[in-house]
């Protein structure tokens, strides 16, 4: 870590230092206690914490590369999804655009690509909460990106309209009902079967959400993204463990 970060030493180890960022990503421990602990002061401590999660974010997998993975193994077919992740209310014009009206909280949109059993392949960038999954989904360009790497993608009924070519999609969702037009016995099915195929995407949020610094985050979006993709690599290296 100390080559990494171009420093000619440190007050602990890089092992302590892992440990201390490890405790405060896991438990959201305060900094001041961690480093009252450690004999150092709050700012080295937050300033540590920054160095592991730029360090570890740059390991975090690109969305090409993680569809070039997956086709590389044989897959067809990832899950796509968002979650919000709960913020702190800000005042002033700064609190309106990250409230969610879906969810009644404010917080930051993220989308995730997993693989078929729940594992992290890929995270966004943040948005705002007040946005739309689909939106945010055309903004990463999802559905070209599936398509240079032959694959599929299943995803929930906030992603119908998404795909641009509905003669070959590349992203299968649901049926909704409409006023006046009743699902049939083999549409009700066919969601219920894509339900069922989807339910592994909760468990790599729920992964991901184990990582108690999520509970409520105290920073701007472009850091989130960071901290966000920082524990997608740590997850995953906990998951394959």
């Amino acid at each position: 870590m100390q080559v990494a970060i171009r420093s000619r030493w440190r007050k602990l180890p890089p092992g302590r230092i892992a440990l201390i960022a490890l405790a405060v990503l896991r438990h959201d421990q305060r900094l001041s206690d961690m480093a009252g602990g450690n004999g150092v002061s709050a700012s080295t401590v937050r300033r540590w914490l920054l160095e592991v999660i730029e360090l570890l974010s740059a390991r975090a997998p690109r969305l090409n590369r993680a569809l070039k993975k997956i086709a590389r193994k044989g897959g067809v077919v990832v899950l796509i999804d968002g979650t919000l992740v709960r913020t702190r209310r800000r005042t002033g014009d700064e609190n309106r655009p990250n409230y969610s009206g879906k969810h009644k909280a404010h917080g930051l949109l993220f989308l995730a690509l997993t693989d078929e059993r729940g594992n992290l392949l890929w995270i966004s960038a943040a948005k705002p909460g007040r946005s739309s999954e689909i939106t945010t989904a055309r903004h990463n360009k999802i559905t070209t990106r599936l398509r240079e790497a032959g694959l599929g993608a299943l995803a929930d009924l906030g992603f119908i309209g998404l795909d641009d070519d509905p003669d070959d999609p590349v992203i299968v969702t649901g049926r909704r009902a409409t006023h006046g037009h009743p699902l049939t016995a083999a549409q009700k099915e066919a969601n219920r079967l894509i339900s069922r195929e989807r339910a592994a995407n909760e468990h790599g949020f729920a992964d991901l959400k184990n990582w108690r610094i999520l509970t409520k985050v105290r920073m701007r979006a472009r850091h989130a993204t960071t901290l966000l993709r920082a524990l997608l690599v740590l997850t995953n290296a906990e998951v394959s463990r």
